[in-house]
């Protein structure tokens, strides 16, 4: 122990007789002062040991050496639970450090918070910290955190480009050229720029960081001109999901699955993709977190067949929605776009009054790239709106812009993180400040 280790270094120069004689006369008097009461023992220790506060080194070091032997005669006595009072009063007056093997055994200490040792907190704390977190990172701020390395890109240029002195071709020029590096794409960085234009002169603007708010207004109005509609989520519902490979479709049926849940839908998820090694394993297991029911596949399975079950199933148990996985492949257009045929018609034979969305997931990181899959995806299947994944993960968030401008179907969902409550539904004028705004302005939104 602690205890006698300091005790032992420093035992010359305690006055050790006297303390001796005083401890043996107390418990042959029968615990006098630990066993009559719980205030025996400890309490003269503790009350020696805040006296030694005031004394030279050498007598806090024999005051010390008697806490001990007192400690001992007071657990002896059946007062264990003054112990943690006592270790603490001997490491705040003689510094001693190994206060922790003297509370192994100890009881609850009531009273002076100064003395209790601290321990971690416990699991409900814990818990309502996190939620505390949660509740303070809302939707703006877990929106404004995924698009960090997007707005890092624009908004550090954007500053400098708004911090210059006059509009002229050159504001109009470097501005259309940081818009493209974010993945706006040529085609609707130069239409918001030709409406840039257009307002600077109609509102006569003179300073160039008056444009901040116009070049917000402009993007949001944009993207609002194409609406995203959520009937599915209220209605009997069959959502197909269709995407490359390694978009997140699995990650993103989970998401929804789990979202759809907690408002109360009852779901059912079909494994549809038997052609990728796993796919089903894999998507089972988020459906298992949702609490969702499933329809397994084998590799190699008509996914049309898996449908069919999924349609038999739900009209069993009045599912409320179905979440279908396809296959990712694009190699083979013409294989693929009769699979999707296939599927459908499925569908509007076995379940005709269901709604039926197709949602494409696209993968936020491959920039351009995902607006070159969306329109393979336009060719073969009627897609009627947009999941873009991996936003935090990358500087090309322009490009949800892009895809709801040039293709003309709406992003309805957009994920910035890999909690299931980071995948949002898209809000068009919070995505635009997410982009634009800097930190400090993100505190009151």
């Amino acid at each position: 122990m602690a205890f006698k280790w300091f005790w032992q270094k420093n035992k010359d120069k305690a006055e050790e007789p006297a303390l001796t004689e005083e401890m043996t006369s107390g418990a042959e008097n029968g615990g006098e002062e630990s066993g009559s009461s719980d205030e025996g023992g400890a309490e003269a220790a503790a009350s020696d040991v805040a006296n030694a506060g005031n004394e030279s080194v050498e007598e806090a070091f024999a005051t010390t050496a008697a806490v001990e032997e007192r400690f001992e005669t007071a657990a002896t006595e059946g007062v264990a639970e003054e112990n943690t009072e006592i270790a603490g009063a001997i490491e705040e007056n003689a510094g001693i450090a190994g206060t922790a093997e003297i509370t192994e055994n100890a009881g609850p200490v009531d009273g002076n918070a100064e003395t209790a040792v601290i321990e971690g907190p416990t699991a409900e704390a814990v818990e309502t910290a996190e939620t505390a977190e949660k509740k303070e990172g809302g939707f703006f701020k877990r929106l404004f955190k995924g698009l960090t390395k997007t707005r890092e890109s624009i908004a550090s240029g954007l500053d400098a480009i708004f911090s210059t002195s006059h509009i002229d071709e050159d504001f109009y020029e470097e501005m259309e050229e940081l818009l493209i590096t974010g993945d706006i794409g040529v085609n609707t960085t130069e239409e918001i720029i030709e409406k840039l234009r257009e307002q600077v002169k109609q509102k006569h603007v003179k300073e160039p960081k008056e444009c901040r708010e116009l070049l917000i207004d402009i993007m949001t109005d944009m993207l609002l001109e194409n609406p995203p509609d959520y009937d599915y989520e209220d209605k009997r519902s069959v959502v197909l999901v269709v995407g490359v490979n390694g978009a997140g479709k699995t990650t993103t049926i989970g998401k929804l699955a789990s979202i759809m849940k907690k408002k109360g839908r009852t779901v059912m998820v079909a494994a549809a993709d038997t052609f990728r090694a796993a796919a089903g394993e894999q998507l089972e297991v988020w459906v298992q977190r949702a609490g969702a029911d499933f329809i397994r596949c084998t590799e190699g399975q008509d996914p049309a067949s898996v449908v069919y079950d999924a349609m038999q199933s739900a009209k069993a148990k009045s599912t409320d929605i179905v979440f279908c996985d396809t296959a990712g492949r694009l190699h083979n257009k013409k294989n693929l776009m009769q699979e999707l045929e296939k599927i459908r018609r499925v569908i509007s034979r076995e379940n005709p009054d269901a709604f039926v969305e197709t949602l494409i997931v696209l993968d936020g990181t491959t920039g351009q790239n995902a607006l070159s899959q969306a329109r393979e995806f336009m060719a073969v299947s009627q897609v009627t709106g947009a999941v873009i994944t991996k936003l935090d993960g990358t500087a090309k968030g322009g490009i949800a812009i892009a895809i709801q401008n040039e293709l003309g179907i709406p992003v309805k969902y957009i994920g910035v993180g890999e909690a299931i409550e980071d995948l949002q539904r898209f809000d068009a004028r919070a995505f635009v400040e997410a982009l634009f705004v800097s930190g400090g302005d993100s505190e009151g939104s």
